[in-house]
């Protein structure tokens, strides 16, 4: 067993101290050590995007990514998203209006992506929101009211 090392995160604006094996991945920290379990974990080899959280506003694959790497940086997950929590952000919001979810498993990996896609401009069109959405999988086949919650939500956020 590798000896435990300390790693300062921060989470959705709290600064989380924890004592962990360098191993450790992102999304285990976020959500076996921080309680934060919105970020599923889906594959654990960064083939279905269930586990995607904002790194510094960028997407990435937390089962990829060690805990340890994102010292300093900050992290938002699905639970970070709204202001203080309390209203629903843009992109949520048009999940629920849109049906975009039958399951709900890869919906916060769904909806991180989204955000990202939108911030990154990579929404003009559906095609293009299909591309750069490509990275999460839904196995139930929401992909449609998906990419019509993406477009609403660029609106809002325009």
């Amino acid at each position: 067993m590798t000896k435990p090392i300390p790693v300062k995160l921060e989470i959705n604006g709290k600064r989380h101290e924890l004592l962990i094996e360098p191993r450790v991945t992102l999304l285990d920290a976020l959500r076996e050590h921080v309680g934060l379990t919105g970020s599923k974990k889906g594959c654990d080899q960064g083939q279905c995007g269930a586990c995607t959280v904002h790194v510094n506003g960028e997407r990435v694959l937390s089962c990829l990514t060690l805990a340890a790497q994102v010292e300093g940086r900050a992290v938002t997950t699905v639970e970070g998203l709204s202001a203080g929590g309390a209203d629903l952000h843009p992109v949520q919001a048009a999940f629920l209006a849109h049906d975009a979810f039958q399951c709900g498993y890869c919906t916060p990996g769904q909806i991180m992506s989204a955000v990202a896609c939108i911030k990154e401009g990579h929404a003009g069109s559906d095609a293009e929101i299909r591309e750069y959405m490509s990275g999460n999988l839904c196995r139930c086949g929401a992909y449609p009211h998906i990419v019509a919650a993406v477009r609403e939500a660029k609106e809002a956020l325009s």
